[in-house]
Parts: structure tokens; C-alpha cells; sequence
């Protein structure tokens, strides 16, 4: 099949999308963002199931409004099958089957995480995908992992999180600093006005390539509780550098590791995805990386493709195609699904 166009939904999380790919180019890519999380801290599991349901058919609608195109000219339908939270995955799950079995179209399960790491084959203006084989550091809200992209059906992990994963813990730090959720891209915004060296926190001393970061939240809580116990507009007065501070703590571990894993390797082609991957600092100590190793060729996907996104459930689904895997109606959604 030459071209195709594949519809992608993806509902894992608090974000309900679809989008319409043709060939790698993306014609629409709508995402709906549940806000009603905002007030709660953090995403509660059945208020995104609940949304999912109210948003998936007006969503699906509007990218095939946008893309300018029929239900009926779809050739596949590509869905996030796993892993994420159950009950929002069976919403897109779901729908997904009912579509295809509707249009008797074929029906693709996309893993989540490859996905991500796929994204960096999208056409996109400024963008150039990695060449095989390449080294992906996923950086998540709920995942943190450094894989060997052999091809795009063949990931190998070789370094992840043994507690939190990256994005909560800048969600967890926000918290401490009494920023509201989601906190990963506020304390991105005040530390771009802060210094980076001001406050040090404990670093993990993790073997090989995994990661850890619940010690660096320790570390960080206590800080402040003691500094705060001298002085009770500590965080205020000093919001900026403390988010600094915790930015470069948590990019210098993330990295360190992958500079380790270049090493161990001697693969020279390395991407970065995932929403975490939007950081500027991330991005900053990627680029001076970059800059200082001219052999290595590093590549940092489109923000709109980073966070949770269809296109990249499109792009993982066309390869799959391609191949020729697809999924018949008794596959199901799997919260823990396995790489």
C-alpha cells in the first residue's frame, strides 16, 4: 500500500487525540488536554476515562475535518493499545475496534513507548529522522529509558528508571515549590530566569544504565523544609533559582547516563523523545553535547510530537503495516504491556 492513510488515536493518559497521516506527512494532528486534572494535583484515572468517553468522537471528527477527508477514505486504524491508565486505554481501544470493524478497515496496536521513539519519522520542516541504528533516551511523565533502536520494529532497552520516571519527578518538585500540575513546564519557564548553580541536590549513584530520582526528591524536600523553617518566603523569594537548580539536576542526570550509554555502545546517532524532551535545559546540555562531539548526530523531535500525541501512534502504525502486522478484534488494551 502505497501512501496510506492511517487514522491514529491515542488516549493512555489525560490527553485525547487523533490524527490523519499519509504516508509520513501528517495532515491533522488535534489534541484535546483534560484541564479538569489541574485542580487534583495530578491525573485522576477515572475522570480521564470518563472525558476520554465525552471528547473521542468530537476529536476524531475534527482531525478528519482537518485533513480534509472521509471516514471511508482511511486504509487503517492505528490506536494506543499500552501501556497507561486501563480505563482511558479501553476508551481508545474501544473505539478504535468499533471503527474498524464499522469500515472493515485493518486494526494496529501501537505500544506507547515506541511510539514516541518513532515520532522522529514524521516530515516535518526542520526536522531529519535518525538513522538506524540509534540510541533514543524516552524521557515521560511515567517512563525514563535509554534504548537501541536496531530498526523500527526492534528496540532493545538497555538503561531505565527503577523508581520515578523524569517527568514526575519535576511534577513532584513543582509540587514541593507549591507550583500547580503540571509542574514540569513551570519550573522549565522560571528557570529560564534563574541560575542553575545556586542550590545542589544529592545525585543517585546508580550501576550501569538505569536511573533513579526518588533520592533527588528527598533531597530536595528536606532542603526546603529546613530552609524554610528559617524563613517562610524562602521559595518565593528565591522561585527561579530553585527551579534552576532542580532543572539541572534532573537533565544532568538524565544526560550523564546517555552520554554513558554513547560511550558503552559507540552508536554515534542519538535521539531524545518523549513530553520531557521539550525542556530547555534538557535541550540546551543536548546542544553544547552536540557541540562538542561534532561526530555525533543528535536528534530532538517537534514539540507538537513530543507530548502525547497521535501522529507518533500514526507513524508506529505505518510501520507496522508496512510490515504487515496488524491485529484482529480480540486484542485489548493493556495497562502494563510488555516492550
Amino acid at each position: 500500500m502505497n501512501n496510506p492513510l492511517i487514522l491514529g488515536i491515542e488516549s493512555s493518559c489525560d490527553d485525547t487525540s487523533a490524527a490523519v497521516l499519509k504516508g509520513t506527512q501528517i495532515l491533522a494532528n488535534i489534541t484535546h488536554t483534560q484541564l479538569i486534572h489541574e485542580q487534583y494535583g495530578g491525573v485522576v484515572p477515572e475522570l480521564a476515562s470518563r472525558a476520554h468517553i465525552e471528547h473521542i468522537v468530537p476529536v476524531v471528527k475534527r482531525a478528519l475535518d482537518t485533513a480534509q477527508i472521509s471516514v471511508n477514505e482511511i486504509d487503517a486504524i492505528a490506536f494506543t493499545q499500552g501501556p497507561g491508565l486501563m480505563g482511558s486505554l479501553v476508551v481508545g481501544t474501544s473505539f478504535a475496534k468499533g471503527l474498524a470493524l464499522a469500515l472493515n478497515k485493518p486494526l494496529i496496536g501501537v505500544h506507547h513507548m515506541k511510539a514516541h521513539i518513532l515520532s522522529h519519522f514524521i516530515t516535518h520542516e526542520g526536522m531529519t529522522a535518525p538513522s538506524f541504528p540509534f540510541l533514543c533516551l524516552t524521557v515521560s511523565g511515567g517512563h525514563t529509558q535509554i534504548v537501541v533502536v536496531h530498526d523500527a520494529l526492534n528496540m532493545e532497552i538497555i538503561g531505565k528508571t527503577i523508581d520515578d520516571a523524569a517527568g514526575e519527578a519535576f511534577d513532584k518538585a513543582a509540587k514541593m515549590l507549591g507550583l500547580p500540575y503540571p509542574g514540569g513546564p513551570l519550573i522549565d519557564q522560571y528557570a529560564q530566569a534563574g541560575d542553575p548553580n545556586v542550590y545542589a541536590f544529592a545525585e543517585p549513584n546508580i550501576p550501569a544504565l538505569n536511573f533513579s530520582f526518588s533520592g533527588l526528591k528527598t533531597s530536595i524536600l528536606y532542603f526546603l523544609k529546613k530552609e524554610v523553617a528559617k524563613d517562610s518566603d524562602f521559595v518565593a523569594s528565591n522561585l527561579n533559582n530553585l527551579c534552576a537548580s532542580i532543572q539541572h539536576s534532573i537533565t544532568e542526570i538524565l544526560v550523564k547516563k546517555l552520554k554513558k550509554a554513547q560511550q558503552q555502545t559507540g552508536i554515534t546517532c542519538i535521539a531524545v523523545s518523549g513530553g520531557v524532551s521539550v525542556n530547555r535545559g534538557l535541550r540546551a546540555k543536548l546542544h553544547a553535547w552536540q557541540r562538542e562531539q561534532p561526530q555525533l548526530s543528535i536528534h530532538l523531535a517537534h514539540p507538537s510530537f513530543c507530548t502525547d500525541n497521535a501522529a507518533m501512534i500514526a507513524i508506529a502504525g505505518s510501520f507496522l503495516l508496512e510490515a504487515g502486522i496488524t491485529h484482529d478484534q480480540k486484542i485489548a488494551a493493556n495497562a502494563k504491556l510488555p516492550w
